[in-house]
């Protein structure tokens, strides 16, 4: 099978390799199309995510969908030709964490794309049959793979703890930005903010369900949405851009006791907030680590909505073009929201 292996920051090489029959309870999937996600785009460009590394040569690419094509002893419900998203966690199912259902914080988990688990971008899988979910006939490959950043954003949601009619403030219309603005829209906020300095995706923000959308290159970001609040600040902030402005100005923009929630991942392992207007405000601070049981009802919009989210998968490219699709993600160029690899 087609592997493509990040070897070096900006560097990919596709190599050809085994895989091995589904062992029993697994199933093995032709992988069709896989998204291209932030924290990819980190590894990328940064060398890695955060304070981890990356371990080179590796396999990125955690927003999978595809097909079924063999199963091993005592899967049942699956059949070859299935489709599906698919679910880049592999959990231990023992740890407290686990056995309290926040399974997204488990102990010994192996998120598939990280160092010494391999992703995505590869032609075929061997998975647990609890990984995948079924995918409507009718539903184009390419939009199953918001499955997983769709239940990232819904997970974000539940921090933002959203009652009907409060305002938002978005920082950051990459595609899990635009994501939220699209939740937010359907969990009915009232005024969304969407802060970006791409002039293309504030345009998305726009189509998405975002009220306003500002320019922070021309305009104090913060400072606009206090005044067209009267001073006093969105109920909640949410940081999709994960930058040490947007974080502040986050905090800047949320009223007194307000939320700010962090779902973007920041480059740098550590972070200078204002913790003086954070203090003054008693703000509730969230952090968000990817999701935990969202992705059903992740599905479920993506099949009532599909005019909502499906715009917002612009660009795809083969998997022997990954390093243009990388480069055009990275650079936001030719206008991208999503850049879907497909295999």
């Amino acid at each position: 099978m087609q592997v493509a292996e990040l070897i070096a920051t900006r560097e990919f090489r596709v190599t050809q390799q085994e895989i091995d029959h589904p062992p029993p309870g697994q199933v093995q999937v032709r992988v069709q199309a896989v998204g291209i996600c932030g924290s990819d785009l980190h590894s990328y460009a940064e060398g890695g995510v955060g304070d981890t590394p990356c371990q080179f040569p590796m396999v990125l690419g955690h927003e999978p969908s595809g097909a079924v094509v063999q199963t091993g002893a005592g899967v049942a419900g699956w059949s070859p030709g299935d489709r599906a998203a698919l679910e880049p966690a592999l959990y231990c199912y023992h740890c407290e964490f686990c056995r309290s259902g926040r399974h997204n914080l488990c102990a010994d988990i192996r998120f598939l794309s990280t160092p010494g688990h391999a992703g995505f971008f590869r032609e075929f899988v061997n998975l647990p049959a609890a990984n995948l979910l079924a995918i409507p006939r009718s539903m184009p490959i390419e939009l199953a793979t918001m499955v997983e950043p769709l239940a990232v954003a819904l997970h974000s949601l539940k921090f933002a703890a959203l009652a009907a009619g409060e305002t938002v403030a978005v920082f950051g219309a990459g595609p899990i930005g635009l994501l939220t603005v699209a939740c937010l829209r359907l969990a009915g906020a009232g005024r969304i903010w969407a802060v970006e300095p791409v002039a293309h995706r504030r345009e998305m923000a726009r189509r998405m369900g975002a009220d306003a959308a500002i320019d922070p290159h021309q305009i104090d970001a913060a400072g606009q949405i206090r005044n067209d609040t009267g001073q006093r600040g969105v109920d909640c902030a949410i940081d999709c851009a994960a930058r040490p402005h947007t974080t502040n100005q986050a905090i800047r923009a949320a009223r007194n006791g307000g939320r700010v929630v962090l779902t973007g991942i920041h480059s740098e392992a550590m972070v200078p907030f204002e913790v003086s207007p954070m203090r003054r405000k008693e703000l509730a601070l969230y952090n968000v680590r990817r999701s935990n049981h969202e992705s059903e009802a992740a599905l479920d919009l993506l099949v009532h909505h599909t005019a909502r989210f499906a715009p917002l998968v612009t660009h795809t490219r083969p998997l022997d073009r990954i390093a243009e699709a990388f480069s055009i993600a990275g650079d936001y160029t030719d206008g991208v929201g999503k850049m879907v690899v497909t295999l």
